[in-house]
């Protein structure tokens, strides 16, 4: 590519077509369909220019590891979203959040990981980072996503390739309507499903739900206009047998009634879900809600079974000008929250599946996490002493409004 200074996106073109042509595993359409050729976007000057930049370095695997260059793709990435931020919720999860989860999930070597709406697949990085984190080997771990956009899914593939992931298969698709794994007849199933899935999806698929082939549409059919619960049914179909699960989704799933209700009826008798996480609002790119982190187990510890475990950290957020952030000492408060498992003031809960069902199946976190108000009450006698200097100064000051304006008339 170098050698040459003419039509030199035609040759870019040709070179990626024959990198992804010898690398089909993983790199099979990677480079997605940027017209390279298009001189109007891509003259050649400008092509040289890039082309010259990037030879002023050696990027080669024996003196760059793979940690740099996947974490310089992270940064942009991020940044990329930080500049679009609207649009940035459709691919991009705050990592302090996904850092959370991975800590709540706690992937262990030899396992396999799934993430149903991907992204960019910060979820599944972040897996890995887990693992070194640990001192484990992250190669062990089998990755699979699916993400419906196929210039997102290319990226989750090459982010993942830059870092140094060995067992990955990311796939393009629309997760409700046509999921991409499976094992004979059967939807496959992880040790852990993990998923930050589009906020009250509309036109999901709910036509082909009721007769769902794959038999996720355990409780009810979730509403046409809204897919929260239908991510849930297909994640929890995902769950191997003592497989565990995360999914972010917004409040309104916590009580929303209707079929809704009938499904969260379901999974709280079949005692699947484990615990549930309030965070603060305004966190997520492109949406002020404030999320929840809803945690599934199917076979829980003994002393969490039938019971609920309730965690109210929307505190726990430093207030930005734009958007709020969850600061590395709110993830750790809240994890450590999270594995206590015991009840705080202000904080948790453990609630008995019972009480729930007395509520209706209504799982609105302020239901159970009571906010104890400090006792700042003064005295009565305190309170009217302020209201009288209050009176008597505003009517020294109206006395002088009125003396003004009569002085103005004349």
């Amino acid at each position: 590519i170098r050698e040459t200074s003419v039509n030199v996106g035609v040759k870019i073109q040709y070179a990626i077509r024959e990198i992804e042509s010898a690398n089909l595993e993983y790199l099979s359409g990677i480079f997605g369909d940027v017209q390279w050729s298009n001189k109007e976007k891509l003259s050649d000057e400008l092509l040289n220019n890039l082309i010259d930049h990037f030879s002023q370095y050696n990027l080669s695997n024996s003196s760059i590891s793979a940690n740099i260059l996947g974490d310089a793709y992270e940064y942009l990435i991020k940044h990329f979203a930080d500049l679009t931020n609207k649009k940035a919720g459709e691919f991009y999860t705050p990592r302090s959040v996904v850092h959370l989860i991975t800590k709540i999930i706690d992937p262990q070597e030899n396992e396999s990981i799934y993430d149903p709406a991907c992204g960019t697949g910060g979820m599944l990085i972040e897996c890995l980072e887990h693992l070194k984190k640990s001192n484990f080997n992250p190669k062990t771990l089998k990755i699979y996503g699916q993400e419906s956009n196929l210039t997102t899914s290319a990226i989750a593939r090459i982010n993942l390739f830059l870092h140094n992931a060995e067992d990955f298969h990311i796939i393009k698709g629309d997760t409700l309507r046509d999921p991409g794994f499976f094992e004979t007849d059967n939807l496959k199933t992880f040790d852990c499903v993990i998923a930050n899935p589009p906020f009250s999806l509309k036109d999901w698929g709910s036509e082909n739900w009721s007769n769902d082939p794959f038999g996720r549409n355990n409780g009810a059919v979730p509403p046409e206009k809204n897919g929260d619960m239908a991510w849930i049914q297909h994640m929890v179909k995902s769950m191997k047998s003592n497989g565990r699960m995360a999914i972010v989704v917004p409040e309104g799933v916590l009580f929303r009634k209707g079929n809704e209700e009938k499904i969260r009826k379901l999974l709280l008798e079949k005692d699947l879900l484990e615990t549930v996480i309030g965070l603060g609002p305004n966190i997520f790119y492109g949406t002020q809600l404030a999320p929840c982190v809803l945690v599934f187990k199917k076979k829980k510890e003994p002393h969490k079974k039938n019971k609920v475990f309730f965690i109210d950290a929307s505190d726990q957020i430093r207030i930005g000008k734009n958007q709020n952030y969850l600061e590395p000492e709110h993830i750790n408060k809240i994890f450590m929250l999270y594995y206590r498992n015991e009840e705080v003031e202000n904080f948790t809960k453990i609630v008995l599946m019972k009480d729930i069902e007395k509520n209706y199946y209504n799982l609105s976190i302020s239901l159970y996490v009571q906010k104890i108000l400090v006792n700042n009450f003064r005295s009565l006698k305190e309170i009217l002493s302020e209201l009288k200097i209050t009176w008597n100064e505003s009517q020294k000051y109206e006395k002088k409004f009125i003396n003004l304006l009569k002085k103005f008339v004349s």
